[in-house]
């Protein structure tokens, strides 16, 4: 079976020859903490004392959010990080936004979403929800589609450099190194592998020795 792997250990290669692109390109794992829970506490904050929404419409509108969350998180990785473009162009492409992960996966820089890209992201799943669900449900939608990708974040960051021994968390390990170690075309959930298992995306059943 060919290797999918360059490196297993905790080093960060360069992939732009700009100094500047190459550093912005490392994220400590905290990063996206920092810059989105103020956000989300602010819209809340919004669909608490300036929209008014009740509280089960809070509460049914955030874990609305954060599922919802968790199949963007499987179409964003499925369809678009392992979907490479022809051409040198495209190769190039692909190993900047993913193919680097999978070449050095415990390069502990490169285990978060770049607030660059996290930004692209939240401003175009903004204007979809606002234009959707209109500002006040999104005031409530938004925070938990946002905890949804700080829980992806962070979870991510842990199977690689975390030792938990949790029955959960081991099986979610095992899932994603799978994905990284066998079957790359397989197991796109991170934080959950619910939609795996809804679109048929797992690994193939072991079989049983005769």
């Amino acid at each position: 079976m060919s290797k999918h792997f360059v490196s297993n250990k905790d080093e960060s290669p360069r992939i732009f020859k700009n100094n500047f692109l190459d550093l912005v390109s490392r994220v400590h794992w905290s990063t996206p903490l920092i810059l989105y829970i103020p956000f989300t506490l602010f819209l809340l904050y919004q669909a608490i004392f300036v929209y008014a929404l009740n509280a089960l419409t809070i509460i049914g509108l955030f874990f609305g959010g954060m599922l919802f969350w968790s199949f963007a998180e499987y179409v964003l990785h499925r369809f678009v990080f392992h979907y490479q473009p022809p051409g040198k162009w495209g190769e190039r492409l692909h190993f900047v936004a993913h193919g680097v992960h999978h070449d050095y996966p415990n390069d502990s820089k490169r285990l978060v979403m770049p607030p660059a890209l996290s930004l692209i992201f939240c401003v175009v799943f903004w204007f979809i929800y606002t234009s959707t669900l209109g500002y006040a449900y999104t005031m409530a939608f938004f925070p938990g589609f946002v905890v949804g990708y700080l829980m992806y974040d962070m979870t991510h960051y842990a199977l690689h450099h975390a030792n938990i021994k949790h029955p959960i968390f081991q099986k979610l390990k095992e899932h994603h190194m799978i994905h990284h170690y066998s079957h790359p075309e397989k197991g796109f959930g991170v934080s959950s592998t619910l939609w795996d298992i809804i679109f048929r995306s797992g690994y193939p059943k072991k079989k049983a020795n005769s």
